[in-house]
């Protein structure tokens, strides 16, 4: 049995596993980098050791550093969660050497499935059905053009050591081909230190359906059903759902069983996924094979009622499967979604910064919520932009699907940019709500899910004139004398004798400036606003404590946060971010001319040289941002006059990074 567990990771996955370890009675070891001192996996666990600096290169990936951890406390087991460690064969061999047991198959599967080429081959063998492609050695562009060719367009260039969407690639002309090998190669090697690529047929509106298997060291294997993945944002998965929607008995049986048959082809041991394309008719082929606890597994655990760490850590120690195939059975729907630090209707550029306030929906035993962060902290540029997981389950799919839309609507997250409204979208729709969902649902319904311009509502606006009203207030009352209480100048509730005065207030709400017009105090407030939809002006009245305000007679939930000349305010499960704009006084300000970083990131390459004449929307410069490479265009046909920082530089959100002058047109 394991007695002391080192967890090699950080954020929502180490504070999961450290949940079921302590259930389990199993102490626990937290390891942590300069970024995550005080993290919450770090609060959690019954020890911590600090590996490095925030890079995960110098803290999290270095395996003698968490070796060394492991030794020093005595922990007997290290489970490496997912990412990171989890799929690296060299680990799991130096724990092995070290007398360590590592949570995870054996270093001999890890291999086997760590080359997605290698793998097809393994799988042909193990007469499992692959999509028509190429999977050799040779990587020379000509070859891989002819072998692209040979497939017929479109086709995915996909990184034989990748994941996570990196070092992958749609080609859909041959014309196009050269420039996204050459991307997909540069992504792949800083990614994975690794650019060999294979090619697939690309298949058109695939589903993507994964099974999650398990297998002990006496050579049993279960699969625990399948999770539909398909709702994906730059190939990553946003929106999971066990168990697949529309899913034929007979099909998920042939699903399992030939995921079962390639995790014993590779002798594997412990919690797997095989990933599958599954087409319009039917027919499914094997994608990849990850191994290691995928991200959506707590909606698996949802439908069966089991703890895969738990299962997990009992297999690691020897301990047979606790449930054969037929013990395993699916009861209701489960949803989970990502809630991640990013800007959906730009392009899903993540977002860094400080977390104001972060307030998931209460958990029962139908909603629970994976995080790994607590108001107060720093989302980073160091690492993955996941916020947290919500999963919800209920007895069928529209049940689960109402109680989902209902715990989002709780969820309250300021500070930054994130993803939450734009899943509420995603649910609602039309399609998702029938189950018609496929890996492109995002870009075949972009219109309706991805809006660039929100108008508000009147039960918005009156929410911010409660909120203006609210810090005109306080402000008063840190500057009013305080010699007599009793005074109505000191009461700041702006009391006037025999005058009604409308204040007004311009604030920018997604990118739009609206003013805002309000008289009396919060208890008793006039507002109107030409930029509502509905009604223009009302009454409100906000509780503030008590987390309700009433808006013309109507008792609503009612917060709000406050930071410099920003608010956010949440309103009946709608949140609306704004700033507080100076008045203008007339002074004009000269335009920036140059594009600015939109994010904290690294300098990946310089595309043009300085003195470049360029057309609107051709790449200038890629950085890359957790994970992920970004690519910065031309604003307009112009010329690049100065370039202001260089590959590998690290640069802060904000900062200038190209001087831009776009031509003008004489009149």
């Amino acid at each position: 049995m394991i007695r002391k567990l080192l967890i090699a990771n950080r954020g929502e996955i180490a504070c999961r596993i450290i949940r079921t370890a302590r259930r389990l009675g199993i102490a626990t070891v937290a390891v942590y980098s300069d970024a995550d001192a005080n993290a919450l996996h770090v609060q959690q666990a019954d020890e911590a050791v600090h590996l490095g600096p925030a890079p995960a290169k110098e803290s999290y990936l270095d395996i003698d550093k968490v070796l060394d951890a492991a030794k020093r406390t005595g922990a007997d087991a290290i489970h490496p969660g997912y990412g990171f460690l989890s799929e690296n064969a060299h680990f799991c061999r130096a724990c092995e050497e070290a007398g360590i047991i590592f949570v995870g198959p054996p270093a001999g599967a890890i291999e086997a499935m760590g080359s997605k080429s290698a793998a097809k081959r393994i799988m042909e063998e193990a007469n499992v059905p692959l999509v028509p492609g190429y999977h050799g050695q040779s990587q020379d562009p000509g070859i891989l053009e002819g072998h692209a060719n040979r497939i017929g367009y479109p086709v995915l260039l996909k990184a034989a050591a990748g994941g996570g969407g990196k070092g992958m690639r749609r080609v859909d002309k041959p014309d196009e081909f050269h420039a996204a090998l050459e991307a997909a190669k540069r992504e792949a090697q800083n990614a994975f230190s690794d650019d060999i690529m294979l090619i697939e047929r690309y298949v058109v509106n695939p589903r993507h359906v994964e099974i999650q298997v398990f297998c002990d060291k006496q050579g049993k294997g279960v699969y625990l059903f399948e999770r539909d993945c398909s709702v994906q944002r730059r190939h990553q998965k946003v929106v999971e759902e066990a168990p697949a929607p529309g899913l034929p008995t007979e099909t998920r049986k042939k699903m399992g069983e030939a995921a079962l048959r390639a995790a014993h082809a590779i002798g594997y041991v412990g919690a797997g996924t095989v990933e599958f394309l599954l087409d319009a008719g039917g027919s499914f082929y094997f994608m990849e094979m990850n191994t290691r606890l995928q991200v959506e597994h707590p909606v698996t655990e949802m439908i069966t009622g089991q703890d895969l760490v738990a299962w997990q850590l009992a297999v690691a120690a020897g301990d047979p499967l606790p449930l054969a195939q037929d013990d395993l059975h699916i009861v209701g729907h489960a949803f989970e979604v990502r809630i991640y630090a990013e800007d959906p209707d730009n392009d899903f550029l993540p977002a860094t910064g400080k977390l104001l306030r972060h307030q998931p929906p209460p958990e029962t035993q139908s909603v629970r919520v994976d995080t790994g962060v607590q108001t107060g902290d720093e989302i980073s540029v160091h690492y993955d932009p996941m916020i947290s997981k919500l999963i919800v389950h209920g007895s069928n799919r529209r049940e689960a699907l109402a109680k989902l839309d209902r715990a989002l609507q709780h969820y309250q997250i300021a500070g930054l940019r994130h993803n939450i409204e734009f899943l509420r979208r995603v649910i609602n729709h039309t399609a998702f709500v029938n189950g018609r969902v496929n890996t492109h649902f995002i870009e075949d319904h972009e219109q309706e899910i991805l809006q660039q311009e929100q108008q508000l509502r009147s039960q918005q606006c009156a929410a911010i004139a409660v909120f203006l009203a609210h810090r005109e207030t306080r402000d008063q009352h840190r500057s009013a004398p305080k010699a007599d209480t009793h005074s109505p100048w000191h009461s700041g509730n702006n009391w006037r004798n025999g005058l009604t005065v409308w204040r007004n207030q311009t604030v920018e709400v997604h990118g739009r400036e609206i003013e805002i017009h309000f008289s009396g105090g919060e208890q008793n407030l006039h507002w109107r606003c030409n930029s509502a939809v509905d009604n223009q002006s009302g009454t409100v009245s906000a509780l503030h404590g008590q987390g309700v305000a009433v808006l013309d007679g109507r008792r609503v939930n009612y917060s709000s946060v406050s930071h410099d000349n920003e608010g956010t305010v949440f309103v009946s499960g709608e949140q609306v971010d704004f700033k507080i704009l100076p008045p203008d006084i007339g002074e004009g300000t000269d335009a920036a001319h140059g594009l600015e970083a939109p994010m904290n990131g690294t300098i990946v390459t310089l595309l043009v040289e300085p003195g470049a004449q360029v057309a609107q929307d051709e790449p200038l410069l890629v950085m890359e941002a957790m994970k992920m490479e970004h690519t910065l265009r031309a604003p307009a046909d112009g010329t690049v006059t100065q370039f202001f920082c260089a590959p590998g530089e690290l640069v802060d959100g904000g900062s200038l990074l190209i001087d831009f002058s776009s031509e003008t047109v004489e009149t």
